[in-house]
Order: C-alpha cells, then structure tokens, then sequence
C-alpha cells in the first residue's frame, strides 16, 4: 500500500517491516493488525487495517461503515511507545537495540538552538533511530 503524506512517500512495498501486531479473529467486525515500518530515510510509520466496527474502517454512508487501512507517519518516539505496548521485550530490543537500567549518568539540560539546527537533528534522529539526546551526547563526546 502506498500513500503520500505532507508531500512525502509512505509505500509498504519499498520499507522494512519491523513488526504486527493482530487484535480479533478475522470474521470479528472489530478486528484490527497493525504493521511498524521504517523507510530506508529512517522514518518510521504504522500501517492500521480493520473491520468496519474498528478504529481504521471507512464510512461508506451515514449508517454503513466498511473495512478499512490508514497509513500514519510515527516520530521515532512514536514507534518506541508503540513497540513497548504492542510487543514483547525480545521483539522491541530486536528494532530498538538492548534496554539498559538507569540513565547512565546522564543530566537534564535546556538550551535553545536554532531552528535549522533543530530540524538536522530531528532528520538525523530519523535517519539513525537514534535519540536527540544521544545524537547531541555523541557530536558533543568527539570534540
């Protein structure tokens, strides 16, 4: 399935299925799967596909409602959060890399930055799959 979205190309033929998750049995009017996608830019996105009495079906009339699938971009942090309520441990460490205890070390800092900066730092996060926090961390630690 493809769509295009703010101008951008979202196609599940072209990206990598990272993984479903499945709700219902398939006769269920209620029945819902949903795919996680990474594009070979790093963007992530969901694929929902449902029965008419689920979240994604279509409105065919006023009353009648049909099966349907939405393509939604997802943040990285999207795609985490999703990854954590829908899948296992081992499932969400194989995309998203080991999850370690604590913060190591780690402070909390506020600064401001310019806008350009912001946006190469969110299409490197997107990119990586890396988080901003560890993308500033790393630029910062090879000085």
């Amino acid at each position: 399935m493809k769509k295009i979205i703010d101008g951008r190309k979202y196609d599940t033929d072209t990206a990598t299925e990272l993984a479903e998750w499945k709700m219902g049995w398939p006769r269920e009017m209620s029945r819902m799967r949903e795919t996680l996608y990474r594009k070979r830019t790093g963007e992530y996105f969901l694929l929902g596909e449902g029965g008419p009495d689920s979240r994604y079906a279509d409105q065919v009339d006023l009353t009648t409602f049909s099966e349907g699938w939405r393509i939604m971009p997802y943040t990285y942090e999207q795609a985490r959060a999703w990854a954590e309520d829908r899948l296992s441990a081992d499932e969400y460490e194989a995309i998203f890399g080991e999850v370690t205890e604590g913060d190591g070390g780690k402070v909390a800092v506020s600064m401001s930055i310019s806008e350009q900066a912001r946006a190469k730092l969110r299409r490197e996060s997107e990119r990586t799959g890396e988080s901003q926090s560890d993308i500033v961390d790393r630029l910062l630690l090879s000085l």
